[in-house]
């Protein structure tokens, strides 16, 4: 099914660009940007960069792509049309679990689009991916009082058998806890009840406290859901088991029900329990990484990849968690082609599949990819929302941290042109493993966790013109990293 299409001020104001640009690109193309550089000595906040022979060329500074970069951020934010975009493909497609049928029915209609996009090699690349089934969930409060209370078992969770497990509660707030009261968690259910501080530091109560809570005795294993706010909505996510620890059920309960139970624990009131999960494992399913190019004109085999991930979880519909970072790089790269602006490089859009629970598709990637990966020139990736972008976090040598930061300075109009070090993403943490220099998009991340892995990750959390300065923010990255006359330093 086409996309409907896109509204018309969208169209005119590219036309209007294209035809403002020709000349300069024109001129550009054939002279390396350096008359173009000589041309455009307004500088765009930092001198002029001369290096030896130097990314930016002999005479060019970084404000020889300010057209191209200005042309770039006025596309994005002429209209909604990447929100929009977004918008069809969640409602459309839904939560997007990795071996499902709506994953792989988005996956068909993306490559459909990019193509009806007029985008290059699109293309499948086959990746095998885990199926994990969520069954049926509940967990009953029995005493001190009776009712249900929400809960997601965490991602490859066993489930507890057809007759559901009944215990008394055990809540400790830390491993180190748990271990001083190993001799209480003896055949309860113990609960991880952890305040979000940063996800770093509090994710891995729901990663390994299966493994510990079984070590210390316990049949089953409760987490507080890894968040700072809290409508009584539970998060879900990936989790961990040890092959030499006994397999235990693992599921993730709100902060309201978590902190209620650590009050009744604190006035030696009984917390009892009921808990029954149907979930299980299926063989392995096929599935695909997405990738779309604009082939570069002097350099095509070497490569700036960017991208998202196209799985979700089973609830919400993942617009946030990844199909946002997926379409900003797809528009990213539409914007380019539509504006005639093609780099001395090949840029390519990945969706990889699998993020969420497995890593198949960044592993498949770059397996795939691993002869050519010493013509991969930085790897892009967004996945934490595309909410206002404020810059990239960069992890590669020390003059290309330079470069990276002087490109910066293009986006310091619609203020994302901040660089710092230290960035990436999990997708492109396996070519980066090889070499490859990385940076992941940085936003304003006050909401992300509010939201994160639940039933409320949908389109509405976004707003257009935020998605729109995404879009800007690594279209500008992109093209100018892909066309410099040099490469990007190691």
């Amino acid at each position: 099914m086409r996309y409907p299409p896109r509204s018309s001020p969208h169209s005119l104001s590219a036309i209007a660009v294209v035809a403002v640009l020709a000349a300069a690109v024109a001129l550009a193309a054939a002279t390396a940007f350096a008359p173009a550089a000589a041309a455009r000595q307004a500088d765009v906040g930092g001198p002029a960069i001369q290096t030896d022979p130097g990314a930016f060329g002999a005479t060019a500074s970084i404000s020889a792509w300010a057209d191209e970069a200005d042309a770039l951020i006025e596309a994005a934010l002429a209209d909604s049309a990447a929100w929009e975009r977004l918008a069809y493909l969640t409602d459309t497609f839904g939560p997007r679990f990795s071996g499902s049928k709506n994953l792989e029915r988005a996956i068909d209609w993306i490559l459909e689009e990019m193509k009806a996009d007029g985008l290059e090699n699109v293309r499948a690349e086959p990746v095998m991916v885990p199926r994990w089934v969520r069954g049926r969930e509940e967990l009953m409060l029995l005493e001190p009082h009776e009712r249900r209370l929400d809960i997601l078992g965490l991602g490859g969770s066993i489930g507890t058998g057809p007759g559901g497990l009944v215990g008394d509660v055990l809540v400790v707030g830390s491993f180190d806890e748990l271990a001083e009261r190993a001799d209480e968690a003896r055949g309860k259910i113990v609960l991880w009840n952890v305040p979000f501080t940063s996800y770093g530091s509090t994710v891995v109560y729901r990663s390994q406290g299966a493994i510990r809570a079984a070590e210390a005795g316990a049949v089953a294993s409760l987490v507080r859901s890894v968040t700072p706010s809290s409508m009584y909505t539970p998060h879900t996510g990936n989790s961990a088991y040890d092959e030499n620890v006994p397999r235990i059920p693992h599921a993730a309960i709100t902060m309201e029900d978590a902190m209620m139970m650590q009050r009744m624990q604190d006035r030696g009131q009984t917390i009892r329990i009921r808990l029954q999960m149907e979930d299980y494992w299926l063989p392995d399913a096929e599935s695909a990484n997405v990738v779309g190019e604009l082939v570069g004109t002097e350099f095509p085999d070497e490569v700036v990849v960017l991208g998202g991930h196209i799985d979700s979880w089973d609830v919400g519909t993942g617009a946030m968690d990844d199909a946002g970072g997926c379409v900003a790089a797809w528009e990213a790269l539409r914007l380019m082609k539509d504006l005639g602006l093609r780099p001395r490089r090949t840029v390519r859009v990945v969706m990889w599949t699998n993020e969420e629970n497995g890593m198949r598709g960044g592993n498949a990637y770059r397996d795939a990819h691993r002869d050519e990966l010493h013509n991969h020139i930085l790897a892009m990736e967004s996945d934490a929302g595309v909410f206002k972008p404020q810059g990239f976090g960069f992890t590669g040598s020390d003059a290309a941290f330079d470069i990276i930061s002087q490109i910066g300075k293009l986006l310091d109009p619609i203020e994302s042109g901040t660089i710092r070090r230290g960035g990436g993403g999990a997708d492109i943490g396996p070519i980066m493993d090889e070499g490859v220099p990385g940076m992941g998009l940085n936003v304003d991340g006050t909401r992300y966790f509010w939201y994160h892995h639940t039933k409320a990750d949908y389109v509405d959390k976004l707003d257009p013109h935020h998605v729109g300065l995404s879009v800007a923010t690594m279209a500008v990255m992109a093209f100018v990293v892909a066309d410099l006359p040099q490469r990007l330093p190691r």
